[in-house]
């Protein structure tokens, strides 16, 4: 058996293993290099990476001056992320050489451009054309200006949370900027942070989200300071996931439902194959989890896997165990130590325990937030100080909370409200269904009909008459969808979340509508 003692510590992505002193010593003399281009408190660097060790070591070194690091989505066109760089501000953009190549001609004047080598693990897991991977021309080669670079030394100053661009529905992406913290608020944080992510000292984590999203970037930077491992994965693939917690004794990871969903696909035989004894606390998010795959997992796992429900804006605000999973199927758990919700119904009453209502919430202790230059944007989803991200939910008489549905999302037919989450977790259970997507299209005589789209398993031919006589076994006719569709695959934000908007969107815009 491996000993804890022998076992690597620092950061790990792919081949490439960097001890947590290395790390700390390229962090500082980046900042001190950033420092020398005029990075000062307050300014941005924006951060155009997968994940990669550099990404890590270049938001550290950001943070250092007091700085914001802004990671950019890298999935965005070259108009989306001049769109970032621009509304930042940002005098240094720092890439990896193949996500860079397409900003040539578009990066605006003053910008640094800064190009990191698309290490090997990356290139291995995406389709790179051989031709992108050096240095945009006009970028400067990351590694040969870090040797010339003397470590910053200047004094320690307050470290902002990374500042995360969220995925609008409508309009720019905004950049959540939060307030630099108090020392009260800073520890107030930190016991938050400790409890959910349940990451510790000498924590062994692994990180398999994309660090342009904000938990698993919240995630990633507090655990690569623990003194233990952070293994970075540059995509998730089910079995080399198993593969790396039995190798690296991993105890902590973040992960997001759709993950569950692929492990549990595997052949038995492989997941047999892995050791997850290590395993110590999964803490998972982001999108709504499948009662019948929360509790698969946790009869494999055991009771180790834990839940948030939140926002970038607002901060983990309910919390839930292992046992709240078994105990109230469906809940993401009882409000967070700190936390405070409200259910406000349509007429903006608050409502009683039971009653379905937009959420709002507050953590006292937390530092406020804005938007980065759109702080009229912050008070349009401001109700006395309490902040809502459009969910609509309810709290039951034992204190758990349960997410219906987003408010966008809610489909209104014929004067009734309907919550598509309640119709995809029966879906999600008619055999030969993988995955899918419903939402509410234009109707002339109800204002709008219930589409369900459906990605069939492997190898499964779903007839769609079968599907809606399965529905109708467990759901109210009107929660049956009219229409009912079978796509191959469907389209996906990294997270592995549906990017429901791109199904629905065309079916708004056919009849000259926009919801």
């Amino acid at each position: 058996m491996t000993s804890a003692s022998s076992l690597f510590h620092g950061i790990v992505s792919g081949e490439q293993r960097r001890d947590h002193a290395d790390v700390a010593a390229r962090a500082a003399r980046i900042a001190g290099g950033l420092q020398k281009l005029g990075v000062k408190p307050g300014d941005c660097v924006c951060i155009l990476m997968r994940n990669d060790i550099a990404f890590i070591e270049a938001a550290y070194a950001t943070m250092m001056l007091g700085a914001y690091a802004v990671p950019i989505n890298w999935h965005f066109k070259p108009d989306e992320v001049v769109y970032i760089l621009g509304d930042t501000g940002t005098q240094v953009l720092i890439g990896h050489a193949d996500l860079l190549h397409p900003l040539e001609g578009h990066v605006p004047s003053g910008v640094t451009v800064l190009s990191a080598s698309t290490p090997p693990e990356i290139r291995a897991s995406y389709t790179i054309d051989p031709a992108s991977l050096d240095a945009l021309p006009g970028a400067i080669d990351l590694e040969t200006w870090l040797t010339q670079q003397s470590p910053y030394d200047g004094p320690a100053l307050p470290q902002p949370q990374n500042m995360i661009y969220t995925s609008g529905t409508t309009g720019h992406p905004k950049g959540v900027k939060r307030f630099a913290p108090t020392p009260e608020q800073a520890a107030s944080a930190e016991r938050m942070r400790a409890m959910i992510y349940g990451l510790k000292p000498n924590a062994r984590a692994l990180c398999p989200g994309p660090l342009y999203h904000s938990a698993p970037n919240s995630f990633g930077l507090r655990a690569g300071k623990l003194e233990g491992v952070l293994v970075l994965m540059p995509r998730f693939d089910p079995e080399e996931f198993l593969r790396v917690i039995e190798r690296e004794k991993i105890d902590t990871i973040f992960m997001v439902p759709t993950m569950f969903i692929r492990l549990m696909k595997l052949p038995q035989s492989v997941r047999d194959k892995y050791d997850v004894s290590s395993l110590r606390h999964v803490i998972h998010a982001a999108a709504p989890c499948p009662a019948d795959v929360k509790r698969a997992m946790i009869d494999w796992w055991g009771p180790v896997i834990y839940e948030f429900y939140g926002s970038t804006e607002s901060g983990a605000v309910t919390f839930a165990t292992s046992e709240d999973a078994l105990t109230k199927p469906g809940t993401v758990g009882k409000i967070s130590p700190g936390a405070e919700l409200r259910f406000i119904g349509d007429d903006g009453r608050e409502l009683p325990q039971g009653e379905i209502g937009e959420i709002y919430s507050r953590i006292a202790g937390n530092p406020d937030f804005t938007y980065h230059n759109k702080p009229e944007k912050r008070s349009e989803i401001d109700r006395a100080g309490f902040i809502t991200s459009g969910d609509v939910g309810y709290i039951d008489a034992d204190g758990y909370v349960f997410i219906s549905d987003r408010k966008r999302d809610m489909v209104i037919s014929g004067g009734v409200n309907i919550y598509p989450a309640e119709i995809e977790a029966v879906l999600l259970a008619v055999p030969g269904v993988h995955d899918c997507a419903v939402f509410g299209i234009p109707d002339d005589e109800f204002g709008e009909a219930l589409m369900a789209v459906v990605q069939p398993s492997s190898g499964v031919t779903l007839d769609v008459g079968a599907v809606r006589a399965e529905l109708a076994k467990s759901l109210a006719g009107y929660k049956v969808p009219k229409h009912i569709e079978v796509h191959a695959d469907l389209p996906r934000e990294d997270s592995g979340k549906i990017f429901k908007r791109r199904l629905r969107d065309p079916y708004w815009t056919k009849a000259g509508r926009q919801i």
